[in-house]
Parts: C-alpha cells; structure tokens; sequence
C-alpha cells in the first residue's frame, strides 16, 4: 500500500474536509468570484478540442471549464467524495480514481494514453504523500504527448522548496519552458511566493 497523502491524512482527522471544500466553492462561485483563471492559462495554451488531463483534479473545477471551452478532459483525484462531485457536475467528461504517483492510464491497445496538456492547479504537489513529488512529476511526464505541456501551481509555502521541485523534475525529464508567479502570467521573480511554472519533455523518460 502506498503512503497516504497529506490531503488524505487531513481527511482521516478531519471527515468534513470534501464537503467543505466543496461548499466553500460553491459559496464563491454564488458570490461571483472568478474561478477559472487556471482554466484560461491552460486554454491559452491549446487548439480547439486537445486532450487534457487534470491530475488532482478534485471537483472537476479546471477541468470542467476547460470540458466548455471544447477540449477532451480526464481527471484523476483519489477523493471519491470530490470526483463524485465532478461527475455530478461535469457529466460529458471523465473522472478516474487514482494516485498520481502511480498514475498509468493506457489507450485500448495498452500503450500509455498520452495528453497535449496535463494540469495539476491547487496546490496538488503540496498533498501527495511525503517523498513522492518526484514519482508524481515523473508519472505525468509520461503522459505527455511529444509536443505536450506540464502546467503545475502551487504554493511555495506549502513546504515543498523550489529547488526540490527543479531537481525533481529533472530527474523526471522534464525542462522550464516558462515561469510565472500566478495564473495572470505575473513573472516570478525571487520574492514570489507561488509559481506557476510550464514545463516540457526536454529528454525521454527512461
């Protein structure tokens, strides 16, 4: 069994933790605050109709926005709770259970299912289980299409170092093909305490 992440943890102490995530955006979204700025970064980045997939994608809230803006969306999240929600609310597209860790999405021939982009927004890095950036960001870099993009954002006081991340992810494979210091495309500079950061495959995974 593989270690539990830090939001499952949170869960096991706290039962509610699903639900009041999921009421606290559903009172933001009645309070008309805007919601979608990940899903406009990542649309920006995309043809009409490519394939997304949004690890740790918890209600479907980006990848769901991303579904209306025309493109073919898989989730992933290990929350029954959150992806009962998403499939609620975003019926048209598809919501898997699964750790991204160990995440191996295959085609129907068995080859890896591959993506133009693949998103991980909220903070997901800052939830896996301890130790396990490296496995998750070397997962989804193995469902990345030849041209495809990695988009990540999370909070750099969420206890995972910058320098962690870069060395993770080139461990993974994967190279910066821009940073940014939130989803408005400020740049991040050495006072920023967020990144969004875009990565490509800058060598194959072995």
């Amino acid at each position: 069994m593989s270690e539990e992440t830090l939001w499952e943890k949170q869960s096991r102490t706290n039962p509610s933790q699903a639900q009041d995530y999921i009421e606290r955006f559903a009172q933001l979204r009645a309070e008309g605050a805007d919601l979608h700025g990940e899903a406009r970064f990542v649309d920006a980045l995309l043809p009409r109709g490519a394939r997304v997939l949004d690890a740790g994608c918890g209600t479907g809230r980006v990848g769901g926005e991303l579904a209306a803006r025309s493109h073919v969306v898989t989730g992933v999240d290990l929350d029954e709770e959150l992806l009962a929600q998403a499939r609620r609310d975003y019926p048209g597209s598809r919501w898997e259970l699964g750790d991204l860790a160990t995440l191996g999405l295959r085609d129907a021939d068995g080859t890896p299912e591959l993506f133009d982009v693949v998103v991980a927004a909220g903070n997901v890095l800052a939830f896996v289980a301890p130790g396990s950036t490296g496995a998750v960001l070397r997962s989804l870099a193995e469902h990345l299409a030849t041209d495809g993009r990695l988009v990540v954002g999370f909070s750099l006081r969420k206890g995972y170092a910058l320098r962690d991340f870069e060395a993770d992810a080139a461990a993974a494979g994967l190279a910066f093909t821009a940073r940014f210091a939130g989803w408005d495309m400020h740049l991040f500079d050495a006072d920023s305490d967020f990144i969004v950061a875009l990565l490509h495959r800058a060598r194959p995974v072995n």
